[in-house]
């Protein structure tokens, strides 16, 4: 006879230890801006309530972007990477929205890497094992790399947005 505990399957611990392991990878690793030598296109001077609007969404993005990356999978597994992944996709949209055209190259990057980051997130949702920890783990130092670089070059025109 097969004995059930609750609602999340026997091997649910297993996973979440490895995702665990997996993010604290990710947060301590480097998140340096590649070597691509890319620099912010469109860089014409823009108003300064303009220029306001996009420092604010940087640091928003910023925020997003650590807690995306720090993200305790402990508490709540997946559903706590979606939701920072869904503010992540807020936080650039606002940022891409207000910057007009300035940091396209970067901030392409960061959008295709969030992308391989929401297939990873369902791939370990409908199935999960160590290979789709190790995916999910990859895109989030991939999503981490491109926010980074996106950030450094935000900071010429916003220090404050600079990565940490």
């Amino acid at each position: 006879m097969r004995r059930t505990t609750g609602a999340r399957p026997i091997w649910w611990p297993a996973v979440a230890v490895a995702l665990g392991a997996g993010l604290l990878t990710v947060a301590c690793g480097s998140s340096s801006p590649s070597a691509s030598g890319t620099s912010p296109a469109g860089t014409a001077s823009a108003s300064p309530a303009a220029t306001s609007l996009v420092c604010q969404d940087a640091a928003d993005l910023r925020t997003s972007l650590r807690n995306l990356t720090h993200s305790d999978v402990s508490q709540g597994g997946v559903t706590v990477i979606k939701s920072n992944l869904a503010q992540v996709h807020t936080d650039l949209t606002a940022l891409i929205t207000h910057a007009k055209g300035q940091w396209q190259t970067q901030t392409s990057a960061l959008k295709a890497a969030l992308g391989k980051l929401q297939t990873a997130v369902s791939d370990l949702s409908s199935s999960p094992s160590a290979s789709t920890v190790a995916g999910m783990a990859t895109a989030l130092r991939e999503v981490a790399g491109a926010g980074g670089s996106l950030l450094t070059a935000i900071s010429t025109k916003c220090p404050s947005a600079s990565p940490s």
